[in-house]
């Protein structure tokens, strides 16, 4: 089969939704799919050319924008010349489009593509929520999805219901979850200091991700614990809000004591992977999560999630179950109480999690995407 996935952003890009392509291109190609990807993401060396990655060929065809945004000002047509007779990814079986919020050169390739009357899968990555529901013009374009034909998909329940209440229950949006390779993070946990719990979070620090809010609630956590109970907060990754929390952690003193903040940078999977080991819970604060791929990955490893209940980490975390699941900051301060106070509950998740496969395995996840395909055959008029 051949399969061609359209992303704004690929590798050399590090973020949520170019992880997950490269990684289902990759399994794809390695199943003997002829697997490429359309991008406006260049490299140090190509900017407009194609190349191979891991069996993947990767068309990369972008313009000169302020920080390499992902915008072509030809994006139909650049597209068009790749998928038409003769382009370079021409005869494609199957057309993935993935996109965020804002896709501003994924999303059309979802019209090009039906255009040429090519099957065709929109998988949403984001939360469309808040400013961006009422939008005339977010509503024109997933009606149009749905009279053309395109497969409607999203990661978790939070990214499908916005465009679920467009659509109307007519139009089905099934779920493909982003994939996780658990072998590869199934590994022995290191046991710590008893009277010290350690929470964990990996994130990018940036102001929706909530990395101030997370430290003020794991500060007013440590309060409510018991005399000789301590809470540790490692927190993994790197951005525009790192100067502001490191300032805050300076100014209350959470170097030492019963809260400590440790700030980790960003770190290598395998350091990660060595980090959620030596920890004992996970922590998620973004309350506009689609996913949440690092509190899978904490999942996997068997660690208690503490995330929000209305985010699509509620997808793979049940309350009581794979973690605690909060309604608001107040509640999700009380969970980090509870589970660093309740010794028998944080095992018994703890042993859930590490002996339970979690449904987004990367074979399970591989078949629900060729289900996605196939129901994407199925004849149906483009758009004019």
């Amino acid at each position: 089969m051949r399969i061609v996935h359209i992303s704004d952003c690929y590798p050399p890009r590090l973020g949520g939704i170019e992880t997950q392509v490269r990684a289902l291109a990759v399994r794809q190609a390695a199943a003997g799919h002829d697997v490429h990807v359309i991008t406006a993401t260049p490299t140090a060396t190509l900017r407009n050319g194609s190349e191979v990655l891991d069996g993947v060929v990767v068309h990369r065809t972008t313009v000169r924008m302020p920080a390499d945004i992902p915008v072509h000002p030809r994006v139909n047509a650049v597209i068009r010349e790749l998928l038409a007779d003769g382009g370079a990814s021409a005869g494609a079986d199957a057309v993935h489009v993935h996109g965020g919020v804002v896709s501003p050169f994924a999303y059309p390739g979802a019209r090009v593509a039906r255009q040429l009357d090519l099957p065709t899968v929109v998988t949403i990555h984001g939360v469309w929520g808040g400013v961006f529901s009422p939008a005339a013009r977010l509503a024109d374009l997933v009606t149009g999805w749905s009279r053309w034909g395109v497969v409607l998909t999203a990661v978790s329940d939070a990214a499908a219901d916005p465009i679920r209440r467009i659509v109307g229950p007519i139009v089905p949006v099934t779920l493909v979850p982003n994939g996780i390779d658990v072998d590869a993070w199934r590994i022995p946990h290191v046991v710590g200091d008893p009277d010290e719990v350690r929470l964990v979070a990996v994130m990018r620090l940036a102001p929706r991700k909530r990395a101030m809010p997370l430290v003020s609630m794991v500060q007013e956590a440590a309060s409510l614990l018991p005399a000789g109970r301590h809470l540790r907060l490692t927190i993994v990754g790197d951005g525009p809000m790192a100067a502001q929390v490191r300032r805050h952690i300076e100014r209350h003193g959470l170097t030492y004591g019963s809260c400590v903040v440790d700030l980790a940078g960003r770190l290598t999977p395998d350091q990660v992977r060595a980090t959620l080991a030596a920890s004992d819970v996970f922590v998620a604060p973004a309350t506009m999560e689609s996913f949440g791929i690092a509190a899978l990955e904490a999942r996997t490893v068997g660690l208690p999630v503490l995330a929000y209940a209305e985010t699509g980490i509620a997808t793979f975390v049940r309350d009581e179950q794979e973690g605690l699941l909060a309604a608001d900051d107040r509640a999700m301060t009380l969970a980090m109480a509870r589970i660093a106070t309740d010794d028998e509950l944080r095992r018994r998740i703890s042993e859930h999690n590490s002996t339970t496969e979690p449904a987004e395995a990367w074979a399970t996840v591989l078949a629900t995407v060729e289900a996605a395909y196939e129901q994407a055959r199925v004849p149906h008029a483009p758009p004019p």
